[in-house]
């Protein structure tokens, strides 16, 4: 097999699109009564936005955007963007995590799970750059539907309301109910006035538990009660609540029953999922180093040889430093490194810290594959780390299997073979993958199901080179620890 160049030294998650429809806020007095009403706003794909543009008159940057499935007779969707599946399988009443995307246009599609034939929705979609949205399926896919199948497209407020006061914005997807008010203790307080379906709006209240009542819109906001429920309201915190399903399900296509179903929102600086990152120290002249990520030390005197274990980030960028142990000041690496939520990242800390090195000092970050592999096979991926080692060929069984095949240094390769324990030859590369072997590795043991990295590390001539790490194929399992 030949090796796959799979470094990586930025990555971005891949998300939906969406134009926006603006949703107004309401205010407080700041003496824990809402002021006003939320403001209505018609939401829908044809609303217009201003774009972030480059001098060359594309767009620029990206945004975050989340998926609801709010349709009460749709089953189960896909969502694909660009022609890719994004999402899979999403049940009616769910709300994806916030995925990111690129500013401007992109072709977005619905389908029946599974079924991607079945087609809901096919248009395009715009999104502004540093900008949230909750793209809501809503509507009906039914014959004779009270409100057709069409997305409604939500630019989401983030940004913190502070600590005592949560943001609560309301979206009206429930085909069968009019206008709505929405109230909370009684009669007393209005949160949303006259909320037809499509519509939403957002409000600012302090934080606390809340009684909510939805009621049919009236002039005086003291409409018959139509539903009520219990909700809490944490400060700092921004909620998005569709007002969804069959106020009479059992007329209705589907038997989904009106609720009042919150998603959570969060700030532009974070992702619903956090990125997973862990340190290999494979710098073979380097002391041991110490780890700090957005300023905070998450790793200490790690060891030439040693892999952390997974370490939970915000998705985004990453402001990563490496320095000698105990020894801040002492910088060998400082720049920003980007990952995407729900995505597992190595970061090698490779290459020579001495002058006149053959191999400057830059960690590789590489992206890694965790599923699980065929059934009775472990996934073996190789990584060339060793500055005086020249390409070089990774075979086993005295040659006669070849595992990877011109691997130079800072490239890694990946492949899948059965569950046993191999002898690895690494051996320079050469047209026949037969030059004599420089290290051989007679017992290297890998489990079915499981994934291994190795580390072609160290010097293949110590004597000749600043540090005293003698060459080696260091096997770590990508569910191991330190």
């Amino acid at each position: 097999m030949s090796s796959d160049t799979s470094r990586r030294k930025v990555l971005l998650g891949i998300g939906t699109a969406a134009t926006v429809g603006l949703a107004g806020c309401g205010g407080s007095d700041g003496g824990g009564t809402p002021t006003g009403t939320g403001n209505m706003t018609e939401t829908g794909t044809e609303a217009e936005m201003t774009e972030m543009e480059t001098e060359d008159g594309e767009t620029s940057g990206t945004a975050m955007v989340r998926v609801s499935h709010m349709s009460p007779d749709a089953p189960n969707v896909d969502v694909y963007v660009d022609g890719s599946a994004v999402l899979e399988d999403v049940p009616f009443g769910t709300t994806s995590g916030y995925l990111e995307v690129g500013a401007g246009d992109h072709d977005v599609e619905i389908t029946a799970a599974g079924q991607p034939d079945t087609v809901v929705y096919d248009d395009t979609i715009t999104v502004a750059a540093d900008t949230s949205y909750t793209i809501a399926a809503a509507g009906e896919i039914s014959d004779g539907a009270d409100e057709a199948f069409s997305p409604l497209i939500l630019e989401d407020d983030t940004s913190d309301p502070g600590s005592d006061t949560a943001r609560l914005t309301l979206a009206h997807v429930s085909p069968d109910a009019p206008a709505v008010d929405v109230t909370a203790a009684g009669e007393d307080t209005v949160l949303f006035d006259g909320v037809a379906y499509s519509q939403s709006g957002s409000v600012e209240v302090p934080a606390g538990d809340y009684t909510v009542q939805v009621r049919g819109d009236t002039d005086s906001n003291d409409g018959d009660v139509v539903a009520e429920f219990d909700v809490s309201l944490a400060g700092g915190e921004v909620y998005t609540a569709f007002a969804s399903g069959y106020l009479s399900p059992d007329d209705e296509p589907a038997d989904t029953p009106f609720d009042l179903r919150f998603a959570e929102s969060m700030s532009m600086d974070d992702t619903s999922d956090p990125a997973m990152v862990r340190v290999a120290h494979m710098s073979p002249d380097a002391p041991n180093v110490d780890v700090y990520v957005d300023g905070d030390e998450v790793l200490s005197d790690v060891a030439f040889g040693a892999q952390s274990g997974y370490l939970e980030v915000p998705a985004g960028d990453r402001q990563v430093k490496i320095t000698a142990a105990g020894d801040e000041s002492t910088v060998v690496y400082d720049e920003a490194v980007t990952v995407a939520a729900g995505t597992a990242y190595t970061v090698v800390a490779a290459g020579e810290i001495s002058e006149g090195a053959d191999e400057a000092f830059a960690p590789l970050v590489l992206e890694d594959d965790n599923s699980a592999p065929a059934e009775g096979n472990a996934r073996l991926r190789v990584v060339h780390v060793s500055p005086d080692a020249p390409s070089v060929d990774v075979t086993a069984s005295d040659g006669d299997v070849v595992l990877f095949d011109n691997v130079p240094y800072g490239e890694s390769g990946s492949t899948e073979v059965g569950s046993g324990t191999y002898e690895v030859e690494i051996r320079p590369d050469s047209d026949g993958n037969d030059a004599d072997p420089a290290a051989e590795f007679p017992d290297t043991s890998l489990e079915g199901g499981n994934v291994y990295t190795a580390y072609a590390a160290g010097y293949l001539s110590p004597d000749d080179d600043p540090g005293s790490e003698g060459f080696d194929l260091v096997v770590t399992s990508n569910a191991g620890g330190m």
